[in-house]
């Protein structure tokens, strides 16, 4: 028996750090993406940029838009266009449930993660509601005073 991995843990790629700050998250769903072999390559290398990505619905067809691979250099001519539209892979009644409320107010598709699955890149994408300037003030307080008790507690267990 080889040992080695054995192909089910994840491994991450890429994050969208500003997603969670920019949106409440109501729902994540997985997706398989559709990649040409010199994204695969970048992908491994980390060379993703998921910021101001977004996933649209079009024909019956899910696809991520703005999300930036970059080139690989050893593929010189055969490589892809950074930018273009990479279409993901769900099944129809998931997409048929996401494109309903997607029609509904304020809602949107963001991806926050890429990452390996046995080794398919898949991306985490979030059914989320954009925040509010207010919103995210609040959020800020929140986590200062979160933090201002952990350090309260941490310094009076210290004496």
């Amino acid at each position: 028996m080889a040992k080695g991995k054995t192909g089910s843990e994840i491994q991450p790629i890429a994050e969208n750090r500003k997603a969670r700050h920019d949106y409440f998250v109501e729902e994540t769903y997985e997706a398989g993406i559709v990649l040409v072999g010199s994204e695969v390559k970048s992908c491994r290398a980390g060379r993703v940029n998921l910021r101001d990505s977004y996933a649209e619905i079009k024909n019956g067809e899910i696809f991520l838009l703005n999300c930036h691979i970059s080139p690989f250099e050893q593929a010189n001519r055969f490589n892809h266009e950074p930018l273009r539209p990479r279409k993901l892979l769900m099944h129809k009644v998931e997409i048929q449930r996401l494109f309903g409320k997607v029609r509904e107010k304020g809602f949107t598709l963001v991806p926050l993660r890429l990452y390996f699955k046995k080794g398919r890149v898949k991306v985490e994408l979030a059914l989320a509601k954009g925040k509010r300037s207010f919103d995210k003030r609040e959020d800020i307080a929140a986590r200062d005073v979160k933090r201002e008790m952990a350090r309260a507690l941490r310094g009076k267990y210290d004496d």
